[in-house]
């Protein structure tokens, strides 16, 4: 009878400790093993396209590229990775960005062995895993904010600094419909009315962002 073939994992952190102590706790469990790990984002990459990792278990804060923005960059590369965030911070506007950024899972480093097992046995199934105590935060009685795509983001500074839906077409290579739509779907979900609160929002925000 054949064995079915390990998980292969590919474990990204900018700390060798935090590295050493994963690749001890996941290569001692039955099925998993550790193909390779990097300590940034070009060791990343190159090791993802080498090693070819089933799942990625990707840390959120490191210095230069944060996890976030690794995460797209390995996802357009390799569509078919699974990236599983592990991280010290339970923050719901890190695991929304994560999650939008492609990310299957979200856990934890504190959390114990057994959920970490757990996390990457139900990203490799296809499913997507929240540390029970991301979950909480996360879904905490009050709305989170609502989270706007890069590209609504982009549109939303451009507004912040006062120009017109043709203009913000032209600097972003658009269509002014395109445009029109965007400003649209930020206007539901942000709940703004009209145009004018929507530029009062941009510009707050700009304000708020160092723009």
């Amino acid at each position: 009878m054949s064995h079915p073939s390990p998980l292969r994992l590919l474990l990204v952190d900018d700390h060798p400790l935090v590295r050493d102590g994963l690749r001890a706790r996941l290569g001692a469990v039955p099925g998993f093993e550790v193909v390779g790990e990097a300590g940034g984002a070009d060791e990343a990459v190159a090791q993802a396209a080498a090693c070819r990792p089933g799942i990625v278990l990707m840390d959120v804060g490191m210095k230069q590229v944060n996890g976030i923005t690794l995460t797209e960059q390995l996802l357009q590369r390799q569509p078919e990775l699974k990236v599983l965030m592990l991280s010290m911070y339970d923050n719901p506007e890190y695991v929304q960005r994560a999650l939008l950024a492609g990310a299957r899972g979200y856990v934890l480093k504190d959390a114990p062995a057994s959920e970490i097992v757990a996390a990457i046995e139900a990203v490799a199934a296809g499913g997507t895993f929240l540390s029970p105590a991301v979950s909480r935060r996360l879904f905490r009685g009050q709305a989170p904010k609502p989270v706007l795509s890069a590209r609504e983001s982009e549109i939303l500074s451009a507004l912040g600094k006062g120009l017109s839906s043709k203009q913000i077409a032209r600097e972003l290579d658009l269509s002014v419909r395109t445009v029109e739509a965007h400003r649209q779907n930020i206007k539901r979900k942000l709940e703004l009315e009209g145009q004018a609160e929507l530029i009062k929002y941009a510009v707050e925000h700009a304000r708020e962002h160092g723009g």
